[in-house]
């Protein structure tokens, strides 16, 4: 978990921000469904560091509620 995450840069559909294992931090959005299906996806945006520094396994941080 990263408390420096800035929510306020975030896009409105994004739940969680985090590090790749290649460094690059993204926002992921809530996964969507394909109905009738065991399929699903999730859409994700490229997203600022904020300065992150830890390792990326730890890095999945959670949108506030």
């Amino acid at each position: 978990m990263h408390n420096g995450v800035d929510w306020k840069a975030a896009p409105k559909s994004a739940r969680w921000w985090a590090v790749d294992a290649d460094g690059t931090a993204h926002w992921f959005n809530s996964p969507n469904v394909v109905p009738f299906t065991a399929f699903w996806f999730v859409d994700q945006e490229t997203a600022p560091l904020f300065g992150y520094e830890g390792d990326w396994r730890e890095s999945l941080t959670a949108r506030p509620d």
